[in-house]
């Protein structure tokens, strides 16, 4: 692996696209709503408008709103912590995508009228600190709360290396980033399946488990990790 790819980011980036993968298929199952991405609750709320389900289009909405929110509120975060260098970024960020990952299990066990709600809000605004906070592994741009840029991103290498005629691969040296993104695929695609099965066993209180491995992965982020955003 070459050396601008540290190992520990690599790990990092598998382990946040299986909780974004855990925590979109998870909010699909509980809520009929995409808490990762913006792309799937646009075409959702295009089906809740024409359906006049106003309640389910009040739902995308709010999830496109606070992702978006989520991700701007991450470049924020990582302006304060600029100021405070004992104060890393990424575990900050992935310290409080765990508090509102809790709060969103406990807000739909609880009795309350709008817990499906507040659910989806808590959720989506969880991912989009995490989507915001981490999009880079060295010089690779990722994503780890879905996957069609990744794919986009895939396919564009592929065609490029084709296009420029540039000779193929030598056999046991893979292209790093094909790599990469492919790990990060299959990560995302085993979260989401995971994710679903706790949910469809455990009901929100599954959310518990994508909560226990981002604790462990913020005890994982090495003390030498860049404390801005890699842009």
């Amino acid at each position: 692996m070459p050396s601008y790819i540290r190992q520990t980011d690599t790990w990092l980036a598998l382990g946040l696209a299986f909780v974004g993968g855990y925590g979109d298929a998870a909010s699909f199952v509980l809520a009929k709503t995409f808490t990762g991405h913006v792309t799937g609750n646009l075409v959702l709320g295009a089906i809740s408008v024409a359906a006049h389900d106003w309640r389910a289009t009040l739902g995308c909405l709010s999830a496109i709103v606070t992702f978006l929110i989520g991700v701007a509120l991450s470049m924020l975060i990582a302006r304060f912590v600029k100021a405070w260098p004992s104060l890393p970024l990424l575990p900050t960020v992935m310290g409080i995508e765990v508090i509102l990952i809790v709060a969103a299990a406990l807000a739909l066990e609880s009795g309350m009228a709008l817990r499906v709600e507040i659910f989806v809000i808590f959720l989506s605004l969880a991912l989009g600190l995490q989507n915001g906070a981490f999009r880079r592994v060295g010089a690779i741009t990722v994503h780890t709360t879905y996957l069609t840029g990744m794919i986009t991103s895939l396919i564009s290498t592929e065609a490029e290396n084709y296009i420029s005629g540039l000779p193929p691969t030598p056999v046991g040296a893979p292209d790093p980033k094909i790599s990469l993104l492919c790990r990060i695929w299959i990560a995302f695609v085993v979260g989401a399946g995971v994710g679903a099965a706790m949910v469809f066993h455990f009901k929100g209180f599954g959310m518990l488990g994508a909560a226990a491995l981002l604790i462990t992965l913020v005890l994982y982020v090495p003390k030498d990790f860049p404390m801005v955003l890699r842009t």
